[in-house]
């Protein structure tokens, strides 16, 4: 007979058999799960840490891979994006148009209607009339001299009959101001190809077949700062249109930029020019610029020339050599042209006396004269100085330099 305290151990033992097989079972299950997840990434938890069923940083990578492949592959493609229009086409250059008297000398008109204007609205000449038209031609810097004489002789007229109310009046004295400056002779030595044959001319002589054709020379003077060299360029360019093979002589070696400036106009003229080194002697410029015309078969040589040496003896002696040098065969010496910068007024005329003392001047070129109110100065130049004006500088443009035209410009001014 079994010992019952033998059966109740017995009883103990396998109900703790019971037990401990489902836990150890349990316990392994969950030991194989947590080593399968860290494969996936997940670091193992520190001692005293709780462990966390969220998603690690490489399951969450995965997952947004997967979805952007997925919805890659779901959405149709992108279409192709739509082609841009084409350019617009650039507006075309508008064509400036040519220089006018009318056009340019607003400035000096503006200035001349009101007095003329006051003149003509009055019932009869009387003396607040001789007095508006003095201030006028004063103000427009006609000159003292000037205005004295035209209005001396106007006062002669009505006092004889001859002019009878205002409006004849400013009518007389724009007929005294257009005969006024057509007395001299303001036409440019220009070459024969400039001008159309007449009937009995010679043939013209070829100079790159003529050794014996003489070589003009046209020299340009005037103070610094007038627009000399970028009138002998335009002058240049005039020439250079009408068939004539130009030759630039860049004579003034005293301002550093006087060459390069002038070698510009050379180039787009199409014409040759010769330069000295920067102070040199200017006259060897022009000698070598006429001996190189002469052998290449050039027609005329513009010579640039200095504004303002070390003091007014230096600049007369040194244009006088420059004339003397410039005349030796094969050269002959055409024109000497004196450009006087209109702003300046009554200023140029003290100025162009220095240059009358060097040179034998053969007109003037008066540039800016669309930037002045003071177009009268036009009649001083002529009356003071004894010279017709040849050429005006209407604008900035290359083709607003043109021949003086006294009816056109007395027209303007009224």
């Amino acid at each position: 007979m079994i010992d019952p305290s033998l059966m109740a151990s017995g009883s103990e033992v396998v109900i703790g058999l019971v037990i401990a097989v489902p836990v150890l079972l349990v316990g392994g299950g969950v030991a194989v799960g947590l080593r399968l997840r860290g494969r996936g990434g997940k670091s193992a938890v520190p001692p005293g840490e709780v462990a966390s069923d969220a998603p690690t940083d490489v399951e969450l990578a995965r997952s947004a891979d997967a979805a952007q492949a997925a919805t890659a592959v779901d959405q149709p493609a992108a279409p192709a994006a739509a082609a841009a229009p084409p350019a617009p086409a650039p507006a075309p250059t508008p064509t400036p148009e040519p220089a006018t008297y009318r056009g340019r000398l607003g400035k000096a008109r503006g200035l001349l209607s009101g007095y003329l204007g006051a003149v003509r609205s009055r019932a009869k000449i009387d003396a607040a009339t001789w007095d508006d038209l003095e201030e006028a031609l004063i103000r427009a810097d006609v000159g003292v001299g000037a205005t004295d004489g035209l209005l001396t002789d106007l006062r002669a007229r009505v006092k004889g009959g001859e002019i009878a109310g205002p409006d004849a009046l400013v009518d007389a004295l724009k007929a005294d101001l257009v005969a006024m400056l057509s007395t001299a002779d303001a036409s440019l030595a220009v070459p024969r190809p400039d001008r159309a044959p007449v009937a009995g001319d010679p043939p013209p002589p070829d100079p790159a077949e003529d050794p014996s054709a003489p070589v003009d020379v046209w020299l340009f003077v005037g103070v610094n700062g007038v627009g000399k060299t970028t009138t002998v360029g335009k002058v240049a360019n005039r020439l250079a249109a009408s068939g004539t093979r130009v030759l630039l002589a860049a004579a003034d070696t005293f301002r550093a930029a006087a060459g390069e400036q002038l070698a510009m106009w050379a180039s787009r003229a199409d014409a040759d020019i010769v330069r000295g080194s920067e102070g040199g002697d200017p006259s060897s410029v022009v000698f070598d610029a006429v001996q190189r015309a002469d052998a290449k078969g050039h027609t005329v040589v513009l010579a640039d020339t200095a504004g303002r040496l070390h003091n007014k003896v230096n600049l007369i002696e040194e244009l006088k050599k420059i004339r003397r040098v410039a005349g030796r065969p094969p050269g002959r010496v055409v024109e000497v042209l004196l450009v006087l910068d209109a702003t300046t007024g009554q200023n140029g005329l003290a100025q162009a006396k220095v240059f009358l003392e060097a040179v034998d001047v053969t007109g003037v070129v008066l540039t800016k004269l669309d930037g002045t109110a003071k177009g009268g100065i036009v009649v001083a130049i002529q009356r003071e100085l004894g010279l017709p004006v040849k050429l005006v500088g209407l604008g900035e443009g290359v083709d607003d330099l043109v021949d003086f035209d006294a009816a056109a410009f007395v027209d303007a001014l009224f």
